[in-house]
């Protein structure tokens, strides 16, 4: 058995922001995706990592049947061929990495959801509003169990494969997004921390730090006014305010969100300011994982950065 394949998500703009309703834009990243397996034992690919994810997928269970017993008007699954298929080894065979901000959990959740839940809802309907928010409902409530506290964006990202454009915690809606130009020479990269990301402690930080009157002013008057700037440049396809906006988020983060950038990171975050030749912001919550970049000329900035491999996500 091998199950269809749910790809992991970027989310380009409003990490963090989007819990105080920022407006905020994921896009599907289809460079890495996962997929439930069962397999004959004897040819697992790598049998340490089936037989981990394999255990986290019978704990995932209790955390689904609660949730089934607590809010059966949410959802409900087809929980006995789902125990089956978890005895018989059932596993989720991905190249996402976990702990880098591009959405691992999502991914299985999505990959659960679509094989296992009752009534569920198709990409393939009509997708109003209601059925979005009732899936990411959903959604939120299957990835609490790991995470502690999530937004569902992004099991919903990866289970539509489709930009999503988040206007508020209750407003979100699939969006086109601007072409890509491969000849392009600007560009939207990811930068590997080398250091794996705890989505939990790094939210809690945020959420002490929301108690402080300043911290909470600055977030209203900059972080938030640069973030919806940004989603709306690049969803209309202003590049030149794009970058301008981008650079403004970036100084924000830099001198406010300190604790979710590694360390090493502080001088090259900088040094893009600086220069002007990239602008760094957090992927996902941080504290390891990915950084995602912004130039306007990938050449340039991968001379600035040639002591970290650049991955391209997106070329205009």
């Amino acid at each position: 058995m091998k199950g269809p394949l749910f790809y992991s998500k970027i989310l380009l703009f409003g990490e963090y922001g989007i819990i105080k309703d920022s407006k905020g834009l994921s896009i599907p990243y289809n460079f890495y995706n996962g997929a439930l397996k069962v397999d004959n034992p004897d040819s697992y690919r790598d049998k340490e990592e089936a037989v981990k994810s394999n255990a986290s997928l019978k704990r995932f269970v209790s955390h689904l049947e609660n949730l089934q017993t607590e809010q059966p008007e949410l959802v409900t699954f087809n929980l006995a061929a789902l125990k089956t298929d978890v005895e018989r080894g059932m596993y989720f065979d991905s190249s996402i990495p976990q702990g880098y901000g591009v959405g691992s959990s999502g991914a299985l959740v999505a990959a659960i959801y679509d094989k296992y839940a009752n009534n569920k809802i198709t990409v393939l309907e009509n997708l109003t509003r209601e059925k979005l928010l009732q899936l990411k409902a959903i959604f939120s409530q299957m990835e609490s169990f790991f995470h502690g506290k999530s937004s569902g964006l992004d099991p919903l990202n990866s289970y539509l494969s489709l930009p999503i454009l988040i206007n508020s915690k209750d407003n979100i809606e699939p969006t086109g997004i601007p072409s890509q130009s491969t000849e392009g020479k600007g560009a939207v990269f990811l930068i590997d921390s080398g250091i794996v990301g705890e989505t939990a402690p790094m939210v809690n930080i945020f959420m002490e730090s929301l108690k402080e009157e300043g911290f909470r002013k600055m977030l209203k008057s900059q972080f938030i006014k640069h973030t919806d700037a940004c989603v709306e440049n690049f969803l209309h396809g202003d590049m030149k305010s794009l970058f301008a906006n981008t650079k403004k988020l970036s100084k924000v983060v830099l001198n406010n969100f300190k604790p979710m950038i590694p360390e090493q990171f502080h001088q090259v975050w900088q040094k893009g300011i600086d220069t002007n030749d990239y602008y760094l912001k957090l992927c996902g919550s941080g504290g390891g994982g990915y950084i995602l970049g912004f130039t306007q000329d990938l050449e340039k900035a991968k001379q600035s950065l040639k002591d970290y491999k650049l991955e391209v996500v997106y070329q205009f």
